[in-house]
């Protein structure tokens, strides 16, 4: 069963934190149309002298969602998220963690390691914690530490994407563990949606399509390479961040670099600075397989919006 904070939402998703991509424009947005919205905390980023950025978004997303709830009781805004990236090089992690404490955050999703302190943090102020997992050892792991759920991120994923079918990661999953569990992996649709159902996920983690929304913090270039790639236009390398991810080969190609024949990474992931890959790399865009589904920019509760007429009709269809 679905902890509360995770049951009521108008479609079974969950909207994926993207690098520099998720600002609080788009987690209003994503919570407002009645999926969860989240963000990385690093995307909050400060310099020298400014006030902690990590603050301000964080109330302007509470206080604009408790004025939607106030003007739309009938449909009131999901939760929001905010993903702690868990990496020994963090500098920020552990004041990160007293901020999001303080301001009550009520989903927690981790990345880049398993710590029982973050765990601890996020059920300190009645939060949940989701840890994403690329296979089954990790997952033990994350719930030996006091996960309270998972994101299970298959192959076809945007980002540091895993390499297994979500078929399989799925099933080895749910061998074992009966809790909340979350799908990421080229899920573009509402038929992606019920299929990550059908195969044993409660929820869809859904990232990618999000970049090519109004809202998005991405540049225009960017929400236009999704709206033209496909699947084939996805690239596989661990050149950019150390870690093996998924990016749009035109971006790769709009770099001077040749896509199809990369050189091995020289790369060791890094966020003392706030930043995943070197300036060099800034404009080699993420993005999973399921962008074929992405037909236009959009606001991100019309793209929402769409998804959730999809899914109905898939269920209808199926007779579910």
């Amino acid at each position: 069963m679905l902890p509360d904070v995770l049951s009521r939402l108008r479609v079974p998703m969950v909207a994926a934190p993207l690098f520099i991509v998720s600002h609080p424009d788009l987690v209003i947005a994503q919570c407002c149309a009645g999926i969860v919205g989240s963000f990385p905390a690093l995307n909050a980023r400060e310099g020298e002298g400014e006030s902690v950025m990590l603050e301000a978004w964080l109330k302007r997303i509470t206080e604009a969602l408790d004025r939607w709830n106030q003007a739309h009781p009938d449909t009131p805004a999901a939760p929001f998220a905010v993903n702690q990236i868990v990496h020994r090089s963090n500098a920020r992690l552990e004041r990160d963690l007293e901020i999001c404490a303080r301001w009550k955050v009520p989903i927690w999703i981790t990345s880049l390691g398993a710590r029982p302190e973050v765990n601890e943090a996020a059920h300190s102020c009645g939060g949940i914690a989701l840890h994403d997992v690329i296979n089954d050892r990790f997952a033990r792991k994350a719930i030996e530490k006091g996960a309270d759920g998972l994101i299970a991120v298959a192959a076809g994923a945007g980002g540091h994407a895993g390499h297994q079918s979500p078929f399989a990661l799925i099933r080895e999953i749910r061998d074992w563990f009966d809790g909340p569990l979350l799908l990421s992996g080229a899920i573009a649709t509402g038929d992606a949606v019920l299929a990550a159902q059908a195969m044993g996920a409660d929820l869809a983690y859904v990232g990618s399509p999000f970049i090519a929304t109004k809202e998005a913090n991405a540049a225009p270039d960017y929400k236009q390479m999704i709206v033209d790639s496909g699947a084939s236009d996805i690239v596989t390398s661990a050149l950019f961040t150390g870690v093996s991810g998924n990016y749009l080969g035109p971006s790769i190609r709009k770099a001077g670099l040749d896509p199809d024949n990369l050189p091995a990474s020289q790369t060791d992931m890094n966020f003392a600075d706030g930043a995943s890959k070197p300036k060099a790399w800034s404009a080699i865009w993420g993005a999973g397989q399921g962008i074929g589904a992405v037909r236009d920019v959009v606001p991100a509760a019309d793209l929402i919006a769409r998804i959730g007429r999809e899914y109905a009709a898939a269920r209808q269809r199926l007779a579910l």
